[in-house]
């Protein structure tokens, strides 16, 4: 017999529970006409998401937000290409996910997925890796909702980003499919495992010449 999660057998506990299912899969529904024309309005211009009904439109970013993702964009697609490992998408690569949609700061899609990706495509499957940089608008829902929906959805790597404390997040994916806090750190350096061999110094996320010598030393 298939395991039942907590919310839904407490649902299933209530005496009016038939009611409610019918409300919760009408309001679904409406979601789900919602979130088709949220994919026929979005444009290549501006960056959004689809987060539990709701469009999300996000304000331009900080130049401390822009200087991170760039030198983080820079080292790991330079890591990625040399050793044909696979796509690294960085803002407005939509993953569509079995509620929401994300346009993560940045993620990774290994080979064997990226092979079966069609050059025009908008919409992309869950990726193996993603780092999220945080502002004061997405701070809650960095940790939060996506968060959540991204360790529900496989992927075996999340990076959080905090320009202010210039502090890396490192949680990955434990044997019982949950994240877990593998480190937090201002300083030394950062191993990925959902991108094999990936090794960064995590002071090079905030400086731009310590990025470029990090690339450079790649290439010898």
């Amino acid at each position: 017999m298939p395991t039942t999660s907590p919310i839904l057998t407490r649902l299933l506990e209530q005496p009016d529970a038939p009611t409610l299912v019918a409300e919760a899969q009408a309001i679904l529904e409406a979601e789900r006409e919602r979130r088709l024309q949220f994919y026929n309005d979005i444009t290549e211009s501006e960056k959004a998401e689809f987060i539990n009904g709701e469009v999300v439109v996000h304000s331009p970013v900080k130049l401390e937000h822009n200087d991170a993702n760039g030198n983080l964009l820079r080292m790991i697609k330079a890591y990625v290409v040399e050793h044909s490992l696979g796509y690294v998408g960085f803002e407005k690569v939509l993953i569509a996910l079995t509620r929401n949609d994300y346009e993560p700061d940045l993620c990774f899609f290994p080979t064997k997925v990226y092979s079966q990706l069609d050059r025009k495509q908008t919409i992309f499957p869950a990726p193996d890796f993603v780092v999220e940089i945080l502002s004061s608008g997405t701070a809650k829902r960095d940790r939060g909702i996506k968060y959540d929906d991204y360790e529900k959805h496989g992927v075996q790597e999340y990076w959080i980003i905090d320009p202010d404390k210039q502090a890396l997040e490192q949680y990955l994916l434990d044997s019982k499919g949950n994240y877990e806090l593998y480190l937090k750190a201002q300083s030394g350096y950062v191993e990925a495992r959902a991108i094999k061999g990936l090794k960064l110094p995590i002071e090079a996320i905030f400086d731009d010449r310590l990025a470029h010598e990090t690339v450079k030393a790649m290439y010898r």
